[in-house]
């Protein structure tokens, strides 16, 4: 197969990542169309990517039959319905984080990818992060011997759109929006090794006028191969975009912090233009990053994803993944809810929003 011809459903701060991850990767895959519901951010997204061909709705997209493979950076309530629909076009499907809205979604997904013969790939890029990747190599070369604790925060002041302080149309606040990230990473980190329970704490500190979601959130994993994972989350973290990772064996540590590495330490009595993720200003110190996308890995994760299409490849990350991710999701706010421990597996029935499992035991 020649390059993957892409369709990006979405036109927002995801959707810009995936577009430009595939320019830097003109070899593997080009964006032949994109769809959004807001006919205007179509055209102006198609127009700034240069993208040939743009809907304002998804199924018009999906009948173009040079499609190979579409991403989906559209708000979660909405990843089921355009998978499924996606595999029924016989489109491979990349799914952003989190997978979906319930353990049912997830499960419903699978089986229609598998019963139509499309990849479904889950769009984890701390599976790909160079220098979190870097890390892992040395931990499966045996740098630090038996790995007991694997830690992973990501912190910045709240996201990118809207939808994301709706829980109806997200399902969760910062645990479902970044916490998902930090489960993923530590499993795959860790070989995938069965997680026993989970226990979490979560609260909304800042973001009340905003949002019924949790702002903050603290998650403790167990497994059985006598490892740990602390996983830490925030919404309500000022000064820009934090993200790090350390891991600690019984012969070694490492401790990774994706930002500072990649930064230039800078003064500036004037201000500046962009330095990192979420930064609210440049006046005085500031750490502007460089290559960001390439450092957090975004475009080896959608080099990766088109050569599974061309059959190069098998998927690093998949819909087995993300629905993995959902029961600790599920899982966590139940923890947060009860105040204890939860073991697994946990399906509880009914639910429709993960954090349903937290709000409604809240004390």
């Amino acid at each position: 197969m020649a390059r993957v011809r892409v369709g990006i459903v979405g036109s927002g701060f995801q959707a810009d990542c995936h577009a430009t991850s595939f320019r830097m990767v003109p070899d593997e895959a080009e964006v032949v169309a994109v769809a959004s519901r807001n006919p205007e951010h179509a055209k102006e997204f198609a127009a700034r990517f240069s993208i040939p061909r743009w809907f304002s709705d998804y199924h018009e997209m999906l009948a173009q039959p040079d499609i190979d493979m579409i991403t989906i950076a559209a708000p979660n309530y909405v990843h089921a319905e355009i998978t499924a629909a996606a595999a029924n076009a016989g489109k491979h499907v990349v799914c952003e984080k989190p997978l979906c809205m319930t353990l049912e979604e997830a499960d419903a997904m699978i089986d229609i990818c598998q019963k139509r013969g499309v990849l479904l790939m889950y769009a984890e890029e701390l599976y790909f992060t160079p220098k979190y990747v870097r890390a892992k190599e040395m931990a499966d070369a045996g740098a630090f011997g038996k790995v007991y604790l694997v830690k992973q925060s990501e912190k910045h002041s709240g996201p990118h759109a809207d939808w994301f302080w709706d829980v109806e149309r997200s399902g969760g606040g910062v645990f479902m929006d970044m916490g998902c990230h930090g489960i993923a990473f530590c499993w795959w980190f860790l070989d995938r090794p069965k997680v026993k329970n989970v226990y979490c704490q979560m609260d909304t500190y800042v973001h009340k006028d905003k949002t019924k979601g949790e702002d903050n959130a603290i998650c403790i994993m167990e497994f059985e191969n006598q490892a740990a994972a602390l996983i830490e989350t925030s919404w309500a973290k000022p000064g820009g975009m934090d993200d790090r990772t350390e891991v600690y064996g019984e012969g070694g540590v490492t401790y990774a912090n994706l930002h500072m590495g990649n930064a230039l330490p800078t003064y500036s009595a004037y201000g500046y233009g962009y330095a990192v993720e979420k930064a609210p200003e440049t006046k005085g110190w500031s750490w502007p990053v460089f290559e960001e996308f390439w450092n957090y890995g975004f475009p080896q994760e959608m080099a990766h994803f088109s050569r599974c299409v061309q059959g190069k490849e098998s998927p690093r990350a998949t819909g087995e993944d993300g629905r993995l991710v959902m029961e600790v999701l599920y899982a966590g706010y139940a923890s947060a809810g009860k105040g204890c421990r939860v073991d697994l597996p946990f399906r509880p029935a009914g639910v429709k929003r993960p954090i349903d499992l937290w709000l409604s035991q809240r004390r």
